[in-house]
């Protein structure tokens, strides 16, 4: 289940991401379950979230970043470099208000 975003919403999603710091890394063993596992975590309780992938390969970094966020669940709002910014709504208690289409 992906989250499909507007691009207004994207422009303040990337809005509210940009003070925020990595929260993760994925390092050499790339996307594993436990990996998975943490960033389902951090998006439920934050929503907006920053990762660092740490590959040398463009291509690699985009294909990482695209199965991280497909098997989260989450939308990729924006890919600068290394790192990566997810949002994913919170089932139980949302934090975030988007702007509406």
């Amino acid at each position: 289940m992906s989250t499909v975003l507007t691009a207004a919403q994207n422009r303040f999603l990337r809005g509210q991401a940009h003070d925020l710091k990595a929260m993760l890394q994925v390092g050499g063993k790339g996307v594993t379950d436990a990996l998975v596992a943490e960033i389902d975590g951090a998006l439920e309780h934050h929503e907006l979230i920053k990762i660092k992938v740490a590959a040398a390969d463009r291509d690699e970094r985009d294909q990482l970043i695209a199965r991280i966020a497909e098997r989260a669940g989450a939308a990729l709002v924006q890919r600068i470099g290394h790192v990566a910014v997810l949002y994913r709504p919170s089932k139980d208690k949302r934090q975030i208000v988007l702007p509406r289409a």
